[in-house]
Protein backbone atom coordinates (compact mmCIF):
# COMPACT_ATOMS: atom_id res chain seq x y z
CA UNK A 1 0.00 0.00 0.00
CA UNK A 2 1.19 3.49 -0.96
CA UNK A 3 2.88 5.65 1.76
CA UNK A 4 0.27 8.15 1.63
CA UNK A 5 -3.19 5.96 1.39
CA UNK A 6 -5.14 6.37 4.09
CA UNK A 7 -5.11 3.53 6.60
CA UNK A 8 -8.38 3.70 8.84
CA UNK A 9 -8.96 0.95 11.69
CA UNK A 10 -12.69 0.85 12.58
CA UNK A 11 -13.67 2.03 15.79
CA UNK A 12 -9.53 3.12 16.20
CA UNK A 13 -6.93 5.68 15.40
CA UNK A 14 -5.13 5.90 12.04
CA UNK A 15 -2.01 4.04 11.38
CA UNK A 16 1.41 6.09 10.91
CA UNK A 17 1.47 4.80 7.35
CA UNK A 18 -1.26 7.87 7.30
CA UNK A 19 0.81 10.57 7.09
CA UNK A 20 0.51 13.42 4.68
CA UNK A 21 -3.07 13.28 4.05
CA UNK A 22 -5.20 16.34 3.62
CA UNK A 23 -9.02 16.60 3.22
CA UNK A 24 -10.11 17.29 -0.44
CA UNK A 25 -13.67 18.44 -1.31
CA UNK A 26 -14.80 15.95 -4.20
CA UNK A 27 -17.69 17.29 -6.39
CA UNK A 28 -18.34 14.86 -9.26
CA UNK A 29 -20.03 15.88 -12.34
CA UNK A 30 -23.50 14.48 -11.12
CA UNK A 31 -23.59 16.72 -8.39
CA UNK A 32 -22.88 14.64 -5.65
CA UNK A 33 -20.23 15.77 -3.05
CA UNK A 34 -18.01 14.30 -0.42
CA UNK A 35 -15.16 14.34 2.04
CA UNK A 36 -11.94 12.64 1.06
CA UNK A 37 -8.40 12.47 3.11
CA UNK A 38 -6.13 11.25 0.32
CA UNK A 39 -2.09 12.12 -0.20
CA UNK A 40 0.03 13.64 -2.67
CA UNK A 41 0.59 10.50 -4.79
CA UNK A 42 -3.25 9.19 -5.38
CA UNK A 43 -3.98 13.01 -6.14
CA UNK A 44 -1.35 12.61 -8.79
CA UNK A 45 -2.95 8.81 -9.77
CA UNK A 46 -5.90 10.19 -9.89
CA UNK A 47 -6.14 13.32 -11.81
CA UNK A 48 -2.15 12.88 -13.99
CA UNK A 49 -0.54 15.56 -12.20
CA UNK A 50 3.24 16.02 -11.86
CA UNK A 51 4.55 16.69 -8.51
CA UNK A 52 5.63 20.88 -9.50
CA UNK A 53 1.70 21.53 -10.35
CA UNK A 54 0.22 20.18 -7.26
CA UNK A 55 2.91 22.52 -5.62
CA UNK A 56 0.91 25.63 -6.74
CA UNK A 57 -1.96 24.42 -4.78
CA UNK A 58 0.59 24.25 -0.78
CA UNK A 59 -1.08 26.58 1.29
CA UNK A 60 2.15 27.05 3.06
CA UNK A 61 3.69 28.32 -0.37
CA UNK A 62 2.75 31.53 -1.62
CA UNK A 63 2.14 31.31 -5.13
CA UNK A 64 0.08 33.70 -7.00
CA UNK A 65 -3.02 33.26 -9.41
CA UNK A 66 -2.47 30.41 -11.91
CA UNK A 67 -4.22 28.69 -14.36
CA UNK A 68 -2.87 25.83 -15.46
CA UNK A 69 -3.99 23.11 -18.28
CA UNK A 70 -3.06 20.03 -18.24
CA UNK A 71 -3.42 16.53 -20.12
CA UNK A 72 -6.07 15.15 -17.28
CA UNK A 73 -6.46 18.28 -15.30
CA UNK A 74 -6.58 21.45 -15.09
CA UNK A 75 -5.11 23.53 -11.94
CA UNK A 76 -6.80 26.28 -9.83
CA UNK A 77 -5.21 28.44 -7.82
CA UNK A 78 -7.25 31.86 -7.85
CA UNK A 79 -7.59 34.29 -4.62
CA UNK A 80 -8.61 31.81 -2.22
CA UNK A 81 -9.98 28.90 -4.79
CA UNK A 82 -7.50 26.01 -4.29
CA UNK A 83 -8.67 23.15 -7.15
CA UNK A 84 -7.99 20.62 -9.30
CA UNK A 85 -10.67 19.89 -12.21
CA UNK A 86 -11.12 16.86 -14.42
CA UNK A 87 -13.57 16.32 -17.10
CA UNK A 88 -15.46 14.08 -14.16
CA UNK A 89 -14.94 16.04 -11.00
CA UNK A 90 -13.11 18.80 -8.60
CA UNK A 91 -11.38 18.32 -6.07
CA UNK A 92 -11.20 21.46 -4.02
CA UNK A 93 -8.20 21.21 -1.49
CA UNK A 94 -9.16 24.29 0.91
CA UNK A 95 -12.53 23.93 1.23
CA UNK A 96 -12.80 24.17 4.77
CA UNK A 97 -11.77 27.92 4.52
CA UNK A 98 -15.12 30.37 5.25
CA UNK A 99 -14.10 32.21 1.92
CA UNK A 100 -14.14 29.17 -0.12
CA UNK A 101 -17.99 27.88 1.07
CA UNK A 102 -19.51 30.46 -1.47
CA UNK A 103 -17.49 29.28 -3.90
CA UNK A 104 -18.75 25.62 -3.00
CA UNK A 105 -22.17 26.36 -3.13
CA UNK A 106 -21.80 28.52 -6.20
CA UNK A 107 -20.31 25.55 -7.81
CA UNK A 108 -23.30 23.04 -6.73
CA UNK A 109 -25.51 24.49 -7.92
CA UNK A 110 -24.30 25.63 -11.24
CA UNK A 111 -23.68 21.67 -11.26
CA UNK A 112 -27.32 21.02 -10.21
CA UNK A 113 -28.50 23.13 -12.46
CA UNK A 114 -26.44 21.93 -15.55
CA UNK A 115 -27.28 18.42 -14.86
CA UNK A 116 -31.02 19.45 -13.63
CA UNK A 117 -30.99 17.50 -10.96
CA UNK A 118 -31.73 18.44 -7.23
CA UNK A 119 -28.13 19.41 -5.23
CA UNK A 120 -27.33 16.61 -3.14
CA UNK A 121 -25.43 17.01 0.51
CA UNK A 122 -21.84 15.90 1.36
CA UNK A 123 -21.26 12.65 2.07
CA UNK A 124 -18.70 10.75 3.82
CA UNK A 125 -18.01 7.72 0.98
CA UNK A 126 -15.13 7.61 -1.21
CA UNK A 127 -15.32 8.02 -4.74
CA UNK A 128 -14.94 4.60 -6.37
CA UNK A 129 -13.98 3.61 -10.30
CA UNK A 130 -17.56 2.95 -10.89
CA UNK A 131 -18.91 6.52 -9.55
CA UNK A 132 -16.58 7.92 -12.21
CA UNK A 133 -17.60 6.01 -14.99
CA UNK A 134 -21.03 6.97 -14.38
CA UNK A 135 -20.05 10.55 -14.42
CA UNK A 136 -18.00 10.41 -17.60
CA UNK A 137 -21.01 8.79 -19.40
CA UNK A 138 -23.14 12.35 -18.91
CA UNK A 139 -21.21 13.55 -21.35
CA UNK A 140 -22.29 13.06 -25.13
CA UNK A 141 -19.50 13.51 -27.58
CA UNK A 142 -21.41 17.22 -28.85
CA UNK A 143 -21.78 18.10 -25.01
CA UNK A 144 -18.18 19.95 -25.41
CA UNK A 145 -19.34 22.72 -27.38
CA UNK A 146 -20.55 25.96 -24.98
CA UNK A 147 -18.85 29.35 -25.33
CA UNK A 148 -19.93 30.78 -22.20
CA UNK A 149 -22.32 28.60 -20.40
CA UNK A 150 -24.96 30.46 -17.71
CA UNK A 151 -24.75 33.49 -16.08
CA UNK A 152 -20.99 34.55 -16.92
CA UNK A 153 -21.29 37.71 -14.53
CA UNK A 154 -24.01 40.25 -13.38
CA UNK A 155 -22.16 43.13 -14.82
CA UNK A 156 -21.10 41.34 -18.02
CA UNK A 157 -23.71 39.19 -19.37
CA UNK A 158 -23.24 37.11 -22.08
CA UNK A 159 -25.65 33.85 -24.10
CA UNK A 160 -25.70 30.91 -21.97
CA UNK A 161 -26.06 28.81 -25.21
CA UNK A 162 -25.08 29.03 -28.73
CA UNK A 163 -27.06 27.45 -31.96
CA UNK A 164 -24.94 24.75 -33.93
CA UNK A 165 -26.44 22.60 -36.67
CA UNK A 166 -30.03 23.42 -34.51
CA UNK A 167 -28.65 21.88 -31.40
CA UNK A 168 -27.96 23.93 -28.62
CA UNK A 169 -24.71 23.34 -26.96
CA UNK A 170 -24.02 22.54 -23.39
CA UNK A 171 -21.33 23.48 -21.51
CA UNK A 172 -18.51 20.68 -20.43
CA UNK A 173 -18.10 19.94 -17.03
CA UNK A 174 -14.63 21.22 -16.70
CA UNK A 175 -15.84 24.68 -18.16
CA UNK A 176 -18.78 24.82 -16.21
CA UNK A 177 -16.12 24.31 -13.19
CA UNK A 178 -13.45 26.50 -14.36
CA UNK A 179 -16.54 29.22 -15.00
CA UNK A 180 -17.42 29.35 -11.33
CA UNK A 181 -14.11 29.96 -10.08
CA UNK A 182 -13.23 33.03 -12.38
CA UNK A 183 -16.67 33.78 -11.51
CA UNK A 184 -16.19 34.36 -7.84
CA UNK A 185 -12.55 34.99 -8.41
CA UNK A 186 -13.53 38.27 -10.49
CA UNK A 187 -16.69 38.95 -8.16
CA UNK A 188 -14.50 38.99 -4.87
CA UNK A 189 -12.03 41.56 -6.53
CA UNK A 190 -14.20 43.90 -7.78
CA UNK A 191 -15.80 43.57 -4.21
CA UNK A 192 -12.98 44.66 -2.54
CA UNK A 193 -12.12 47.25 -5.07
CA UNK A 194 -15.63 48.96 -4.50
CA UNK A 195 -15.60 48.36 -0.92
CA UNK A 196 -11.71 50.47 -1.36
CA UNK A 197 -13.59 52.83 -3.36
CA UNK A 198 -15.97 53.76 -0.60
CA UNK A 199 -13.57 54.25 1.54
CA UNK A 200 -10.94 56.08 -0.55
CA UNK A 201 -12.80 58.99 -2.07
CA UNK A 202 -14.32 60.36 1.43
CA UNK A 203 -10.83 60.00 3.20
CA UNK A 204 -9.00 61.95 0.43
CA UNK A 205 -11.20 64.40 0.17
CA UNK A 206 -11.37 65.35 3.90
CA UNK A 207 -7.29 65.21 3.62
CA UNK A 208 -7.21 67.92 1.42
CA UNK A 209 -9.69 69.75 3.43
CA UNK A 210 -7.73 69.06 6.54
CA UNK A 211 -4.04 67.53 7.04
CA UNK A 212 -3.77 65.98 10.14
CA UNK A 213 -1.58 63.09 11.56
CA UNK A 214 -4.94 60.78 11.79
CA UNK A 215 -6.30 61.62 8.13
CA UNK A 216 -2.27 60.68 6.49
CA UNK A 217 -2.58 57.68 8.26
CA UNK A 218 -6.04 56.64 6.79
CA UNK A 219 -4.14 57.45 3.66
CA UNK A 220 -1.63 55.34 4.00
CA UNK A 221 -3.30 52.40 5.12
CA UNK A 222 -5.54 52.60 2.04
CA UNK A 223 -3.07 53.14 -0.41
CA UNK A 224 -0.91 50.08 1.02
CA UNK A 225 -4.47 48.48 0.53
CA UNK A 226 -4.64 49.74 -2.69
CA UNK A 227 -1.38 48.51 -4.00
CA UNK A 228 -2.05 44.67 -2.41
CA UNK A 229 -5.81 44.59 -4.43
CA UNK A 230 -3.92 46.37 -7.67
CA UNK A 231 -1.39 43.13 -7.51
CA UNK A 232 -3.93 40.64 -7.18
CA UNK A 233 -5.94 42.02 -10.06
CA UNK A 234 -3.06 42.31 -11.82
CA UNK A 235 -1.63 38.91 -11.78
CA UNK A 236 -5.32 37.36 -12.41
CA UNK A 237 -5.21 39.83 -15.40
CA UNK A 238 -1.64 38.54 -16.68
CA UNK A 239 -2.82 35.00 -16.36
CA UNK A 240 -5.96 35.33 -18.21
CA UNK A 241 -4.25 37.22 -21.29
CA UNK A 242 -1.71 34.54 -21.28
CA UNK A 243 -4.45 31.82 -22.11
CA UNK A 244 -5.96 34.11 -24.52
CA UNK A 245 -2.40 34.07 -26.01
CA UNK A 246 -1.43 30.59 -26.34
CA UNK A 247 -3.76 28.42 -28.41
CA UNK A 248 -2.28 25.31 -27.34
CA UNK A 249 -2.80 25.89 -23.66
CA UNK A 250 -6.48 26.59 -24.09
CA UNK A 251 -6.58 23.55 -26.56
CA UNK A 252 -4.94 21.46 -23.37
CA UNK A 253 -8.16 22.54 -21.31
CA UNK A 254 -10.56 20.79 -23.38
CA UNK A 255 -10.85 17.61 -21.07
CA UNK A 256 -13.79 16.27 -22.06
CA UNK A 257 -13.23 16.02 -25.63
CA UNK A 258 -10.03 14.83 -24.93
CA UNK A 259 -11.36 11.71 -23.34
CA UNK A 260 -14.30 11.16 -26.32
CA UNK A 261 -11.50 10.93 -28.82
CA UNK A 262 -9.46 9.07 -27.00
CA UNK A 263 -12.64 6.85 -26.17
CA UNK A 264 -13.44 6.52 -30.03
CA UNK A 265 -9.91 5.75 -30.82
CA UNK A 266 -10.41 2.98 -28.44
CA UNK A 267 -13.54 1.61 -30.38
CA UNK A 268 -11.79 2.13 -33.19
CA UNK A 269 -8.84 -0.35 -32.31
CA UNK A 270 -10.85 -3.19 -31.15
CA UNK A 271 -12.78 -3.29 -34.36
CA UNK A 272 -9.91 -3.38 -36.31
CA UNK A 273 -8.60 -6.11 -34.22
CA UNK A 274 -11.86 -8.10 -34.60
CA UNK A 275 -11.84 -7.72 -38.16
CA UNK A 276 -8.02 -8.66 -39.06
CA UNK A 277 -8.82 -11.69 -37.23
CA UNK A 278 -11.82 -12.65 -39.18
CA UNK A 279 -10.50 -11.46 -42.46
CA UNK A 280 -8.05 -13.13 -44.74
CA UNK A 281 -4.09 -12.36 -45.33
CA UNK A 282 -5.73 -10.57 -48.81
CA UNK A 283 -8.37 -8.48 -46.40
CA UNK A 284 -5.75 -8.01 -44.00
CA UNK A 285 -3.76 -6.15 -46.33
CA UNK A 286 -6.34 -3.74 -47.51
CA UNK A 287 -7.59 -3.58 -44.13
CA UNK A 288 -4.44 -2.00 -43.41
CA UNK A 289 -4.47 0.78 -46.26
CA UNK A 290 -7.70 1.47 -45.46
CA UNK A 291 -6.12 1.77 -41.47
CA UNK A 292 -3.09 3.96 -42.49
CA UNK A 293 -5.92 6.65 -44.06
CA UNK A 294 -8.32 6.07 -40.85
CA UNK A 295 -5.08 6.85 -39.11
CA UNK A 296 -4.35 10.22 -41.40
CA UNK A 297 -7.69 11.20 -41.11
CA UNK A 298 -7.61 10.68 -37.37
CA UNK A 299 -4.36 13.42 -37.16
CA UNK A 300 -6.44 15.84 -38.99
CA UNK A 301 -9.03 15.68 -37.00
CA UNK A 302 -6.82 16.14 -33.54
CA UNK A 303 -5.46 18.97 -35.25
CA UNK A 304 -8.71 20.60 -35.83
CA UNK A 305 -9.75 19.87 -32.26
CA UNK A 306 -6.90 21.17 -31.16
CA UNK A 307 -7.21 24.88 -33.06
CA UNK A 308 -11.19 24.53 -32.22
CA UNK A 309 -10.84 26.92 -28.95
CA UNK A 310 -13.15 28.99 -29.75
CA UNK A 311 -15.90 28.71 -27.33
CA UNK A 312 -13.31 28.74 -23.97
CA UNK A 313 -11.52 31.67 -25.81
CA UNK A 314 -14.98 33.49 -25.22
CA UNK A 315 -15.45 32.35 -22.16
CA UNK A 316 -12.13 33.99 -21.06
CA UNK A 317 -12.40 37.14 -22.91
CA UNK A 318 -15.57 37.66 -20.86
CA UNK A 319 -13.89 37.22 -17.60
CA UNK A 320 -10.74 39.13 -18.83
CA UNK A 321 -12.98 42.40 -20.17
CA UNK A 322 -14.11 42.38 -16.31
CA UNK A 323 -11.30 41.83 -14.49
CA UNK A 324 -9.68 44.76 -16.84
CA UNK A 325 -12.61 47.13 -15.77
CA UNK A 326 -11.99 46.30 -12.24
CA UNK A 327 -7.67 47.00 -12.97
CA UNK A 328 -8.86 50.42 -14.46
CA UNK A 329 -11.42 51.26 -11.60
CA UNK A 330 -8.16 50.51 -9.10
CA UNK A 331 -5.80 52.32 -12.22
CA UNK A 332 -8.24 55.42 -11.67
CA UNK A 333 -8.22 55.30 -7.67
CA UNK A 334 -4.81 55.56 -7.58
CA UNK A 335 -4.32 58.06 -10.38
CA UNK A 336 -7.13 60.08 -7.87
CA UNK A 337 -4.20 59.25 -4.59
CA UNK A 338 -1.44 60.55 -6.49
CA UNK A 339 -3.57 63.99 -7.22
CA UNK A 340 -3.80 64.29 -3.59
CA UNK A 341 -0.95 64.03 -2.54
CA UNK A 342 0.45 66.40 -5.36
CA UNK A 343 -1.77 68.53 -4.53
CA UNK A 344 -1.18 67.89 -0.68
CA UNK A 345 2.78 68.33 -1.58
CA UNK A 346 1.61 72.02 -3.36
CA UNK A 347 0.53 72.92 -0.56
CA UNK A 348 3.11 72.46 2.01
CA UNK A 349 5.40 74.00 -0.29
CA UNK A 350 2.66 77.05 -0.11
CA UNK A 351 2.90 76.68 3.76
CA UNK A 352 6.45 76.66 3.32
CA UNK A 353 6.96 79.54 1.55
CA UNK A 354 4.82 81.86 3.63
CA UNK A 355 6.91 80.81 6.77
CA UNK A 356 10.21 81.56 4.63
CA UNK A 357 8.45 85.18 3.50
CA UNK A 358 7.67 85.68 7.52
CA UNK A 359 11.01 84.77 8.14
CA UNK A 360 12.39 87.31 5.84
CA UNK A 361 9.96 90.31 7.14
CA UNK A 362 10.97 89.14 10.75
CA UNK A 363 14.68 89.32 9.71
CA UNK A 364 14.40 92.41 8.14
CA UNK A 365 12.37 94.05 11.11
CA UNK A 366 15.07 92.70 13.38
CA UNK A 367 17.74 94.67 11.15
CA UNK A 368 16.01 97.86 11.30
CA UNK A 369 15.56 97.60 15.19
CA UNK A 370 18.89 97.00 15.58
CA UNK A 371 19.30 100.12 13.70
CA UNK A 372 17.38 102.38 16.04
CA UNK A 373 19.44 100.46 19.16
CA UNK A 374 22.45 101.94 17.19
CA UNK A 375 20.80 105.44 17.63
CA UNK A 376 20.06 105.07 21.09
CA UNK A 377 23.50 103.29 22.27
CA UNK A 378 24.62 106.59 20.78
CA UNK A 379 22.39 108.79 22.87
CA UNK A 380 23.03 106.96 25.81
CA UNK A 381 26.82 107.54 25.97
CA UNK A 382 27.88 109.15 29.09
CA UNK A 383 29.38 112.57 26.74
CA UNK A 384 27.97 115.84 27.36
CA UNK A 385 26.60 117.33 24.23
CA UNK A 386 24.65 120.41 23.37
CA UNK A 387 21.26 118.15 22.80
CA UNK A 388 21.29 117.06 26.34
CA UNK A 389 20.48 120.37 27.46
CA UNK A 390 17.60 121.15 25.34
CA UNK A 391 13.90 120.41 26.85
CA UNK A 392 11.14 117.84 26.30
CA UNK A 393 10.38 119.06 22.87
CA UNK A 394 13.62 118.25 21.15
CA UNK A 395 13.42 114.88 23.50
CA UNK A 396 10.12 113.83 21.64
CA UNK A 397 11.42 115.62 18.56
CA UNK A 398 14.81 112.88 18.13
CA UNK A 399 12.74 109.69 19.69
CA UNK A 400 9.92 109.85 17.14
CA UNK A 401 12.44 110.84 14.11
CA UNK A 402 14.27 107.70 14.87
CA UNK A 403 11.55 105.34 15.25
CA UNK A 404 10.39 107.29 12.02
CA UNK A 405 13.25 106.83 10.32
CA UNK A 406 13.64 103.02 10.95
CA UNK A 407 9.90 102.84 9.37
CA UNK A 408 10.68 104.20 6.38
CA UNK A 409 13.74 101.73 6.19
CA UNK A 410 11.47 98.69 6.79
CA UNK A 411 9.31 99.76 4.17
CA UNK A 412 12.12 100.39 1.84
CA UNK A 413 13.64 97.27 2.33
CA UNK A 414 10.07 95.54 2.07
CA UNK A 415 9.25 97.41 -1.23
CA UNK A 416 13.00 96.46 -2.88
CA UNK A 417 11.71 92.22 -1.98
CA UNK A 418 8.74 92.38 -3.58
CA UNK A 419 10.03 94.20 -6.30
CA UNK A 420 13.02 91.82 -6.80
CA UNK A 421 10.33 88.85 -6.66
CA UNK A 422 11.83 88.35 -3.22
CA UNK A 423 8.66 88.42 -1.60
CA UNK A 424 4.92 88.30 -2.49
Amino acid sequence: MAEDEAVRVPGGPRRKGATGLKPWLVITASGQSHLEEVGKHSIMRRTGLPARDLRVLDPALSYPSTILGRERAIVINLEHIRAVITAAEVLVLNSKDPLVAPFVHDLLNRVSESNGTPRRGMGNSATDMNGMDKAMSQFPHYAVTSPLGTGVSSLYPVASEKSFNGTSKVLPFEFTALEVCLEYACRGLESEASALEKQAYPALDELTSKISSLNLDRVRQIKSRLVAISGRVQKVRDELEHLLDDDADMAEMYLTDKLVQQSMDGISSRDELVQDEINSDEARDEESDSNNGKNITGVESSRGFKLDIEDLEMLLEAYFVQIDGTLNKLSALREYVDDTEDYINIMLDDKQNQLLQMGVMLTTATLIANAGIVVVGLFGMNIHISLFDAGMAQFMQATCGTIGACGVLYVMAIGWGKRNGLLA
